[in-house]
């Protein structure tokens, strides 16, 4: 979230980070976003009327792109209905492999490293109603060394997330990518 904010300010994206939600009040992402000047809205996401509120949100701030970032949860079908092809998420694994339900943060490192994969690396891919399913918009690579552990594996994929993230949003408001 914040390379988005840096990349924002420093001109290397045509886009500037407007809102961050989190549905936890007390995430350190939102105490990162409100000490980098950036509002925060918070409320909870388990709730019937999460995607009408959500929405409100978004569209009250003249929210025109979602980027996901460490968001665990299904977007409400509504919220995808009302920004298609507008909603994208990280990932830190190349897509197909490692994806879907369950496989984030050192579960997809771990299962990198135990398949004896050469290279992993991370994707920007749009957001449907399935978990990591959605086109990929933009990967970055990086090799796995035999002597790489999860913790290791996953330190350097960030660092490529912060690269990957802001070029894809760049990506995607030029509109060089296919959603199909």
């Amino acid at each position: 979230m914040l390379a988005l904010v840096q990349a924002g300010r420093a001109g290397r994206m045509r886009a500037e980070v407007a809102l961050v939600f989190g549905s936890n009040p007390y995430a350190p992402a939102l105490a990162a976003a409100r000490e980098a000047g950036v509002e925060v809205e918070s409320f909870p996401d388990r709730q019937d009327d999460f995607g009408e509120r959500l929405l409100a949100t978004l569209k009250a701030h003249e929210i025109d792109l979602i980027c996901l970032a460490g968001y665990l949860r299904l977007l409400p079908s509504e919220v995808l209905a009302a920004y298609p092809n507008r909603v994208l998420n990280i990932h830190p694994a190349l897509l197909p492999k490692f994806g879907g339900k369950g496989m984030y943060g050192h579960h997809v490192h771990e299962a990198v490293i135990a398949a004896g994969e050469t290279e992993s690396g991370c994707s920007v891919h749009y957001v449907t109603e399935e978990y990591d399913e959605g086109a990929v918009v933009h990967q970055i690579r990086c090799e796995v060394l035999p002597i790489h552990t999860p913790e290791q594996l996953a330190a350097r994929v960030l660092e490529l997330e912060h690269q990957a993230y802001p070029e894809a949003v760049a990506i995607v408001l030029t509109g060089s990518v296919d959603a199909n």
